[in-house]
């Protein structure tokens, strides 16, 4: 087939279940793969490697000057990037500490054990509503310092923000982006005022600690207050669903690796890192160069679409042997699975810690489940690819 139709065919929904074979094409046509539609496609590793940690491409859309609109911090650019990106980063504690987020480890296993507790041998459950959905909702409400009581309310938010991003063939999308828009001004206005409620009282909450900052030029405002807070649910919630849900799918198509995990547990998080190469919750991500940039012989025009398809670097045999393997004993995996640079994924220790004790948790589940649909329907987004329901018997 012409390698200018790549994208297409890899976003559309019908590959969603196996998108592997056509990134395996796209590594074979080039580095670099122009589409019919004037963007770059790029596959393999190293070239995704360099370009996500090019300060010539920018993450910002405005840069194409079609977005006015002010974007998230995870699509900004530095300076303006860095100083989000570390505002919103403090009150985790200093890089390589334990931090807040380890600190949640105990929480984030009461959770657990409180979801798990309905589940019984003999029952069919869907590991996304049962279990993978709720989980990093329930945490990052708990992180952020929401009170019990307040969490459906936020729940609710979240489910209208996630479906607006994962509109159906056919489905109103000015219906759903309005709704989405509405969730996240609510959200928003809920997240300030609770913030406002706990200056001069901090507490071990984020929003004690984002809103009682001791240096004022290091202050956030209300809204960026807001839309980081917003941010960490989106981060934080997307990665790990399809972290987990992918996780356990992997696992009981391969039951000798699963028997693996329950004989050898303390593999658990080299088999989340091989998850994230393997199948990944984040499959491609845009950039833009700011200037030309000449990369493997080909000149990327200022202002290009340029789509890094991190999946695919992940499987790139130039990179890692016998790619598409699932080896949780792999050494010296640099994957991409949460990008690279100085956007790699805002969510990502807290993705990793949440799916290690899920997973860890499930294996006593799993022993004996099987899957009731294979492949099970998946989530229209290819850029967030997962499955939308997992139906499992125990």
């Amino acid at each position: 087939m012409d390698s200018a139709t790549l994208l297409a065919r890899i976003t559309d929904y019908a590959s969603r279940p196996d998108p592997y074979p056509l990134y395996a094409e796209l590594r074979a046509a080039g580095p670099v793969v122009r589409q019919a539609d004037e963007s770059y496609l790029i596959g393999t590793y190293h070239e995704i490697a360099a370009l996500l940690h090019d300060p010539r491409m920018s993450a910002d859309p405005r840069t194409r000057g079609k977005v006015t609109r002010k974007p998230p911090f995870l699509r900004l650019d530095d300076p303006e990037h860095h100083r989000l990106r570390t505002l919103a980063m403090r009150p985790f504690g200093p890089p390589h500490s334990p931090g807040r987020v380890e600190a949640m480890r105990g929480e984030i296993d009461r959770i657990i054990e409180e979801l798990l507790e309905s589940f019984e041998a003999g029952q069919q459950i869907d590991v996304v509503d049962d279990f993978a959905y709720p989980l990093p909702v329930t945490v990052i409400c708990r992180l952020l310092g929401v009170p019990r009581e307040d969490e459906p309310l936020f729940r609710a938010w979240s489910d209208t923000l996630v479906a607006a991003a994962d509109v159906r063939p056919g489905q109103d999308t000015a219906e759903a982006d309005k709704a989405g828009e509405q969730a996240r001004v609510e959200m928003g206005g809920y997240l300030v005022g609770l913030a406002e409620q706990r200056r001069g009282g901090p507490d071990e909450d984020l929003l004690s600690a984002f809103v009682n900052e001791p240096d004022p030029t290091l202050r956030l405002t209300q809204e960026e207050l807001a839309e980081t807070a917003i941010l960490l649910l989106i981060a934080g919630h997307e990665t790990t669903v399809n972290l987990i849900t992918n996780g356990v799918l992997t696992l009981l198509r391969l039951p000798e690796h699963l028997d693996q995990l329950r004989r050898e547990p303390g593999l658990m998080p080299q088999a989340v890192e091989e998850l994230l190469r393997y199948e990944p919750p984040v499959h491609m991500r845009e950039r833009f160069p700011h200037a030309e940039v000449d990369i493997a012989g080909t000149t990327l025009p200022e202002g290009a679409s340029v789509i890094l398809a991190l999946a695919s670097g992940s499987r790139d045999p130039m990179r890692f042997h016998e790619p598409d393997r699932f080896d949780p004993t792999r050494p010296d995996n640099q994957h991409l699975g949460f990008g690279s640079g100085i956007h790699l994924c805002f969510g990502g220790p807290l993705a990793r810690i949440e799916a290690q004790a899920a997973l860890g948790a499930l294996m006593p589940h799993l022993a004996a489940a099987r899957l009731v649909q294979d492949p099970p329907p998946y989530r229209q987004n290819a850029m967030l690819r997962g499955p939308r329901h997992l139906a499992v018997q125990l």
